[in-house]
C-alpha cells in the first residue's frame, strides 16, 4: 500500500478518490490551478500544491508540472482520475521514469487501446463479438465508399484515435457520406490531431453494456 498519493485531477474527480486515499490511511496530494485555490478537492486533502495557471494547458494537463510536484511531495503514486491526462501514455511514461506509480494502465496498453482501429483489431484476435466494419482505418473517401457499401448502409465513421463521442457520424445512405466523412475527420483532426476515420455498421437502439476490469500488478483481476 502506497503511503502517500498524488491526485492528478479536479472536482468530484478528485474529491472521491481523496475519500477514498483517507478510508485506506493513505496521504493525499491535490494539485489546483490558480483559480481553483479554494475549490473542495484542494480544501480537504492532506496537502495541496497550486500547479499552475487557470488554463488546462497550464495545469492539470502540463505534465511537467504535476510530476514535479509529486516529487517535491514526496508521493509514491499517481492517480489521474479520469479525463484530463488519464489516458494520455506520454504521462505514464513520464511518472515512471521518475519513480512514480502509475495509478492506471501501462503506457504501450494506453497506446494500444488509444487508437480505436488497432483496439478492434486486438479484440477481434482475442475473439470478443464486435460490429461488422473496417479493418483499421480507411485511406480516404474512396476507400470509405467502397467499404461502406460492402458493410451496407448504414453505417458509422468513427475516429481511430477517438473517444468521449468525438469524431463519430452516421450516414443512413451513399448520397451522405462525404459530409459525414469531412465532418467526422475535421472533428478528429481537430479534437485528437489525427483524422483517420474507420467504419462499423450502425447498430440502431442499441443497449450499451459496459464492463469494467481492473487488475492489478500481483495477478489479480476483476471485472465489473
Amino acid at each position: 500500500m502506497f503511503d502517500k498519493v498524488l491526485i492528478a485531477n479536479r472536482g468530484e474527480i478528485a474529491v472521491r478518490i481523496i475519500r477514498a486515499c483517507r478510508d485506506l490511511g493513505v496521504i493525499s496530494v491535490a494539485v489546483y490551478s490558480e483559480a481553483d485555490k479554494e475549490a473542495l478537492h484542494a480544501q480537504i486533502a492532506d496537502e495541496a500544491i497550486c500547479i499552475g495557471r487557470a488554463p488546462a494547458s497550464e495545469s492539470y494537463l502540463n505534465m511537467q508540472n504535476i510530476i514535479a510536484a509529486a516529487t517535491a511531495a514526496g508521493a509514491q503514486a499517481i492517480h489521474p482520475g479520469f479525463g484530463f491526462l488519464s489516458e494520455n501514455a506520454e504521462f505514464a511514461r513520464l511518472a515512471q521514469e521518475n519513480g512514480l506509480v502509475f495509478i492506471g494502465p501501462r503506457p504501450e496498453t494506453i497506446l494500444l487501446m488509444g487508437d480505436k482501429a488497432e483496439a478492434k483489431r486486438q479484440a477481434i484476435a482475442a475473439g470478443v463479438p464486435v460490429a461488422s466494419g473496417t479493418d483499421g482505418a480507411v485511406a480516404d473517401l474512396d476507400e470509405a465508399r467502397r467499404e461502406a457499401a460492402r458493410i451496407g448502409y448504414p453505417v458509422m465513421l468513427k475516429a481511430a484515435a477517438g473517444g468521449g463521442g468525438k469524431g463519430i457520424r452516421v450516414a443512413y445512405a451513399e448520397s451522405e457520406l462525404k459530409a459525414a466523412y469531412d465532418s467526422a475527420a475535421a472533428e478528429a483532426e481537430a479534437n485528437f490531431g489525427d483524422g483517420r476515420l474507420y467504419l462499423e455498421r450502425f447498430v440502431e437502439n442499441p443497449r450499451h453494456i459496459e464492463v469494467q476490469v481492473l487488475g492489478d500488478a500481483y495477478g489479480n483481476v476483476v471485472h465489473l
